[in-house]
């Protein structure tokens, strides 16, 4: 216990010397960017690099179901609804099909909310279903590629699998109407029937002008070294633990409980977003899915993200330099992290907080209303434009068929 306060004190010193603090998008700070392909493209421009056209749906797909629950509006799945919006008044948007580089299908599969404000996946199937129904019997353009060129905004636990638990999601597998489709979404996890391959991953919706409003003063010393409040175990939906989050979070609490260094909890409290700013690690544990709205917070307030999950796939990974803002975590090494923590040297925290602090790197993993310059709407029309042109090969000859449309669950197969 006695190393343990040592080090943490002599590394806070350090921090606390040349500690970049809370940063606001924007201000005046010292900060350091990655020159290169990941830097670069970060500040990518997608205007002029591709069209897209998204289809008028009647409005049970997305504004009746919306209206009827406006919660939807706030929840960490949201970037289905804002993604939508965006494209209405993109300059990218396209209102001639025939000229459209990509085609976009409004559906808010994730707006099904329990009480207590969980997405219910259970009806999305039927209700994609439907859409893709209606869009290739209405438009020519789905029936050339079979959604080749179409994408889909999929933010639930396990994208397109539709369900809340991976053995279910697993066993379900991606809708398979979908298959040829590009799938953005916030599920990323690698060798995963969940995650198939030209899917852009994206981060899950985190909103801003709340956080905005929660921003401490620049130079507030970082005296807090780990930081985390969330759920260590899931007696509802894990009442003999070990399931949950791999272990990796009951590992966390079990070895860590005790620990001056580690600040855990799970209360929330309502200073939850001036404590990330005002600590040096944030813990980004895996839950039921790999991802979580604490990888958007922490690098938005400048709190450098311990992420356990293993074999996650980031959000715009092409683009943001994940290795040099983070750390990496095993979920077997979750018992060391004291020690892995405590032993990174100062000037690579240092560095990872300049990195953080680049405004660049901020904006990236947010949907802000309106739209900015590199935010997270335009890394998704990056993703979206580095997979252009399409190849000939995805144009199916005349008569060719290739997507079952009677395969799946039988309940996804009856009317939405």
């Amino acid at each position: 216990m006695g190393i343990w306060k040592w080090s943490f004190l002599g590394l806070l010193c350090a921090v606390f010397l040349f500690t970049i603090g809370a940063v606001e998008l924007g201000r005046n700070q010292p900060t350091e960017r990655i020159s290169g392909s990941a830097g670069d493209v970060l500040e990518d421009d997608p205007v002029g690099r591709l069209k897209v056209f998204v289809y008028e749906l009647p409005s049970k797909y997305n504004k009746k179901i919306l209206q009827k629950d406006p919660r939807c509006l706030t929840h960490m799945f949201a970037a289905e609804i804002f993604m939508h919006r965006f494209l209405l008044s993109s300059p990218v948007r396209t209102l001639n099909p025939e000229e459209a580089d990509w085609f976009y299908t409004p559906v808010y599969t994730t707006c099904d909310l329990t009480p207590s404000g969980l997405p219910l996946p259970f009806k999305s199937p039927r209700m994609m279903r439907s859409a893709i129904q209606l869009i290739s019997s209405n438009w020519p353009y789905w029936n050339r590629t079979e959604g080749a060129d179409h994408f889909f905004v999929v933010p639930h636990d396990f994208g397109a699998c539709f369900h809340y638990q991976e053995e279910k999601a697993i066993e379900r597998g991606i809708l398979p109407l979908l298959q040829r489709a590009t799938l953005v979404q916030t599920f990323g996890q690698r060798n995963h029937v969940c995650l198939k391959e030209g899917s852009i991953t994206i981060p899950p919706y985190a909103p801003p002008q709340k956080m905005h409003t929660h921003l401490i003063p620049d130079q507030t010393p970082r005296s807090i070294f780990v930081y985390f409040r969330g759920l260590f175990y899931d007696v509802g939906n894990d009442p003999e633990g070990g399931y949950y989050a791999r272990g990796a979070r009951a590992a966390v609490w079990e070895n860590f409980k005790d620990n001056p260094l580690f600040d855990i909890s799970t209360e929330h409290p309502t200073t939850y977003y001036e404590d990330m700013q005002r600590a040096v690690f944030c813990l980004c544990p895996l839950g039921w899915a790999p991802w979580s709205p604490r990888l958007v917070e922490a690098v938005v307030f400048g709190c450098i993200p311990v992420i356990i999950a293993d074999d996650i796939v980031l959000p715009f990974a092409d683009a943001i330099p994940w290795e040099e803002i983070g750390v990496f975590v095993d979920e077997e090494d979750v018992p060391k992290l004291d020690t892995i923590l405590t032993s990174i040297p100062p000037e690579v925290i240092l560095r990872k907080q300049r990195l953080l602090a680049n405004p660049s790197m901020k904006q990236a993993m947010l949907f802000p209303q309106p739209a900015q310059p590199g935010d997270a709407f335009h890394q998704v029309l990056n993703g979206l434009a580095r997979k252009l042109p399409h190849d000939r090969s995805v144009f199916l000859k005349p008569g060719e068929k290739i997507l079952n449309w009677t395969t799946g669950p039988v309940g996804d197969l009856k009317p939405w």
